[in-house]
């Protein structure tokens, strides 16, 4: 088990969304509270809250989490200034929601420098110090696109399949070189924090559009419980199984459950950013 309580946990894309509402509930848990985002003002304003509910510290950093010099800087001013950091969250995250034929380099770049490469730099920040002490948890934010892909998500669904990937590859390393450290992999159907505003689902009792609150809830309660995955809603574990599928029947069903046509009136926030 995980404790939270008394522990320093560090969330990347605080700023807003998911990130906040994790950074706000570990704070009422006890923990001292790393916030880590590009939008340094709403990281700060995580920060503030985080304070005022919890009984640890909460300090914000400014982080493009994409870029690795800037990531190893703040990972030395946060373990200097907060100390070791015993949970990782690696929740910072971007979608671009266009066709692969009006996706420009920038926007697929920047798909990968945040929501993947930005995987390898924080946990290579991190790890070092958590194998030094046999203890550590590193979660890892990807999504049910990291399970099965998309129309307008060609960028999105290839950046979180390589998460899906990296956190599976890291557990294993990790069961044999440190087996006192945890992984956990979060797999969420599209939340209502506004990141996708638009998408729509053909059945809402199969395939609901998750609430933020409530996967909070079960975040935290993945973290504590050391649970290695977690997929929500209970219909996305069935991805397995329909893979045995012929394609045809695979891409018909797909059809059938709306999955191929849930991001044709997606708009996103007004501005994209690292939550």
């Amino acid at each position: 088990m995980t404790a939270i309580s008394n522990k320093h946990v560090l969330i990347t894309g605080g700023a807003s969304g998911l990130g906040r509402l994790l950074a706000l509930r570990c704070a009422e848990l006890g923990a001292t509270l790393s916030v880590w985002d590009l939008d340094e003002a709403g990281a700060q304003a995580t920060a503030a809250a985080a304070a005022d509910l919890g009984l640890g510290r909460a300090r914000a950093f400014a982080c493009d989490v994409g870029a690795r010099d800037q990531v190893l800087q703040r990972a030395a001013e946060t373990m200097q200034t907060q100390g070791p950091v015993d949970i990782l969250v690696n929740n910072a995250g971007v979608v671009s929601g266009r066709p692969l034929l009006e996706l420009s380099a920038e926007h697929i770049e920047r798909t990968f420098r945040v929501n993947t490469l930005a995987l390898f730099w924080t946990t290579g920040a991190f790890l070092p110090d958590m194998v030094a002490r046999g203890s550590g948890h590193i979660v890892t934010v990807a999504s049910a696109a990291g399970l099965m892909g998309s129309p307008r998500e060609t960028d999105y669904a290839a950046s979180k399949f390589a998460a899906v990937g990296f956190n599976e590859a890291l557990r294993l390393e990790l069961r044999r070189t440190a087996p006192g450290l945890k992984t956990t992999v979060v797999c969420p159907y599209y939340i209502d924090t506004g990141m996708f505003e638009g998408v729509k689902t053909r059945f809402p009792l199969l395939l609901p559009i998750l609430k933020e609150e409530d996967v909070t809830r079960r975040i935290v309660r993945a973290i504590q419980r050391d649970a290695q995955q977690l997929v929500m809603p209970w219909m996305v574990r069935t991805l397995p199984a329909m893979r045995l599928l012929p394609v045809w029947a695979f891409d018909s069903l797909a059809d059938f459950l709306g999955i191929t046509t849930c991001m044709d009136e997606f708009c996103g926030r007004a501005a994209q950013d690292q939550g």
